[in-house]
């Protein structure tokens, strides 16, 4: 009974122990990095707003279409 008591409580210590290791290992980007991210994730969203402008416009007028004025 005390072996699986103990065999439970290790797993939240070695969980916490490995995200220990984790978050010393981790560094911030450096400039360039964060530069080089930042635009990445700007153009990403560019793209999907553009997809979902391109969708709508052609969603309402095959909406008014198919549905009709409502």
């Amino acid at each position: 009974m005390a072996d699986q008591i103990q065999e439970i409580l290790d797993v939240p210590r070695e969980f916490l122990k490995d995200g220990i290791q984790f978050i010393k290992k981790c560094q911030k980007p450096d400039r360039r990095e964060f530069i080089k991210i930042s635009q990445a994730v700007g153009t990403g969203f560019l793209i999907m707003g553009a997809v979902g402008y391109l969708v709508k416009l052609i969603h309402i007028p095959l909406n008014q279409v198919l549905v009709g004025g409502a």
